[in-house]
């Protein structure tokens, strides 16, 4: 299961942020701002092995990609919802009702360092009718962690600011997407600390995840780690072919790739 996959990329104009991490950081080809047709993704899933995909959505898109392919293919697309006006927090509560009940929506986003000049944290009362929203929907949320690939503020981004927010909403289904890098130790930490924690692998090369996370997966956080590649960013068989690479269990690695995302989003049998 890819719980965060791209469709629309080339069918809007990126910003010059997006351009330079592209260029810069990923060192990107063609590819890397690319909207596939709809069978073209479900074949590279098919040749993958990647059963189900969660695709990121934005409100007033519905035309979009992301909503095309989950209403034709219901049975292998889901949408992370993103792009609220968190400024506006009635409308912004509203939508995202509206949108839940009308589209298989199985959770929101948010990046701390992506909107507002990157002057708000998790910790800002900005983001509370969102999570109180949340937290009555049973939606996970999901929020960027980690210094951001483009060239933004990164300190919004730091996971030390999700301790408050799991204290003060022990209700809320919060996953920390895109890593936590350089801050790996702390989001360790507070995922043993709040059990309402997870971390998304997205946007990582399996093979560059530190070995603090990967000891993490194997003990004491076997259902707290969820995969995901960000394609096309990095590709199905590059990432598929690199988790397969790791020195991990059977067990550890099922429920990285697929039973800890199933349990999250989806209300499956909780990874043992």
């Amino acid at each position: 299961m890819d719980c965060l996959v791209n469709v629309d990329f080339g069918d809007n104009k990126q910003p010059d942020w997006m351009v330079r991490v592209k260029e810069d950081y990923f060192k990107g080809g063609d590819s890397f701002f690319k909207s596939p047709e709809l069978n073209e993704l479900v074949d590279d899933m098919d040749a993958n092995g990647v059963e189900k995909a969660i695709l990121i959505a934005k409100v007033g898109r519905t035309d979009g990609r992301a909503f095309q392919f989950a209403e034709a293919r219901p049975d292998r697309f889901s949408l992370a919802l993103g792009g609220f006006n968190l400024l506006r927090p009635m409308p912004t509560v509203r939508t995202l009702e509206s949108y839940v009940r009308d589209y298989p929506v199985v959770c929101t986003n948010v990046g701390p360092s992506f909107w507002g000049d990157g002057m708000y944290p998790p910790t800002d009362p900005v983001y509370f009718p969102l999570y109180t929203k949340c937290c009555e929907l049973e939606l996970p949320l999901c929020v960027n962690t980690g210094i951001p690939g483009p060239p933004l503020p990164a300190e919004p981004q730091n996971p030390i600011h999700l301790d408050r927010v799991c204290y003060r909403f022990p209700e809320l289904k919060l996953c920390m997407i895109h890593g936590a890098d350089p801050w790996w130790d702390t989001a360790i930490r507070l995922m043993i600390k709040y059990k309402n924690l997870r971390l998304m692998t997205s946007a990582w090369s399996p093979k560059r995840l530190p070995a603090s996370l990967l000891h993490f997966m194997a003990t004491r956080g076997k259902e707290r780690v969820i995969f995901a590649s960000d394609y096309p960013v990095l590709s199905f068989q590059r990432t598929l072919t690199e988790a397969a690479a790791l020195d991990l269990t059977d067990e550890v690695r099922d429920n990285w790739l697929y039973a800890n995302a199933d349990a999250f989003f989806f209300g499956g049998k909780a990874a043992t």
